[in-house]
């Protein structure tokens, strides 16, 4: 029998490889999307071109043109479709534009999350129900762990900090950025949904998602935008830190094989760090580094002394709890893997 997927935010990062992934696999997938990464980000942003790749590679995929902010039409399509698995990738994925658009903000990443949990209570209450959260959640309390500076980065100092930020790290009274307070409301909602009615849910907190079809733009994507700067010779600017802050960096196919992992051997309000772990662990003076000499060009970048509200200085996340509960995942795509692929996705381009 063919299981049918719900994905929203499915001309996305996330959501257009689980989309392309789960289609490959033989599931049916209904993706909601309405672009409103071009209203946030502008041309940049416009998820269109991905999309056109979907419906031109993917045989079992029917789009949707849907705001997750429209309770009633994402009810009838929850109804309708009694999906077998929901991926609610679908956000204002910006730390910085979140404090310009306050209410945008706060109603695609929680009212929208909301909206689609009450539906699936409704209508497919026993279907596995995986959330795209963030590390956004913990706020600046991965600043409190103590540091040490290198040459390229910063690093924990303390030994039982290697492994990164795991999932037992507060996350109260610490500053956030409404883009995390957002995420965090819609965290807890999933969370809540799980264990007060017993639904199959899970947070993801992803560190820097990536990979090379991201439609990276100065204030979202971090990879994606450096390596389309270096490529193009755009301007770019780097904020604070000494330039030294740490990312883990988890390509964009691994995120869906997390969540099929999950999906396979649910469980009811989940909760999980998903990133690229040390190993995928990089900063902005090595990013920069490795680009210019990937593309055998100069980056004109500013630096300014100010870092971002909010910001981590260094952030790795701690995959022990899901490689426990799920032995089969790892990271499969290598940094240098990463890398390459917005190279060769730089020379296709040209």
């Amino acid at each position: 029998m063919q299981r049918t997927a719900l994905v929203t935010g499915s001309s996305g990062l996330v959501g257009s490889e689980t989309s392309a992934y789960l289609d490959g696999n033989g599931w049916k997938v209904h993706g909601v999307d309405n672009n409103m990464r071009a209203d946030f980000f502008g041309p940049g942003g416009d998820t269109r071109p991905t999309l056109e790749r979907l419906h031109i590679t993917a045989t079992r995929f029917i789009h949707h043109e849907l705001d997750v902010r429209d309770r009633a039409a994402i009810a009838a399509l929850v109804q309708d479709v009694r999906p077998d698995l929901i991926v609610h990738a679908a956000a204002q994925p910006s730390h910085d534009l979140a404090a310009s658009r306050v209410f945008d903000d706060f109603e695609v990443n929680a009212l929208g999350t909301l909206n689609l949990l009450e539906a699936a209570r409704q209508w497919c209450a026993e279907s596995p129900f995986a959330f795209m959260s963030t590390n956004k959640i913990y706020g600046e309390r991965p600043n409190e762990l103590p540091l040490v500076e290198l040459k390229t980065r910063w690093e924990y100092s303390n030994p039982t900090d290697q492994n990164g930020v795991d999932e037992s790290m507060s996350i109260d009274a610490t500053l956030h950025s409404l883009f995390g307070a957002s995420k965090a409301s819609a965290d807890l909602l999933v969370q809540e949904y799980g264990r007060y009615f017993g639904m199959p849910t899970v947070c993801f907190r992803g560190g820097c998602l990536t990979g090379p079809q991201h439609a990276g733009v100065p204030l979202h994507g971090f990879l994606a935008y450096l390596a389309r700067a270096v490529r193009e010779g755009l301007p770019y600017q780097v904020f604070g830190h000494k330039a030294k802050q740490v990312r883990d960096n988890l390509h964009s196919l691994d995120v869906c094989q997390a969540i099929v992992a999950f999906a396979e051997r649910p469980s009811a309000g989940a909760v999980y760090n998903l990133g690229g772990g040390r190993s995928n662990s990089v900063s902005m003076l090595e990013a920069i580094a490795r680009f210019e000499s990937l593309f055998n060009r100069k980056l004109a970048w500013e630096y300014v002394e100010e870092p971002r509200r909010g910001d981590h200085i260094c952030y790795i996340s701690n995959l022990d709890r899901f490689r426990a509960d799920y032995p089969s995942w790892n990271v499969g795509v290598s940094l240098d893997a990463i890398f390459d692929d917005f190279v060769r996705m730089g020379a296709a381009v040209a």
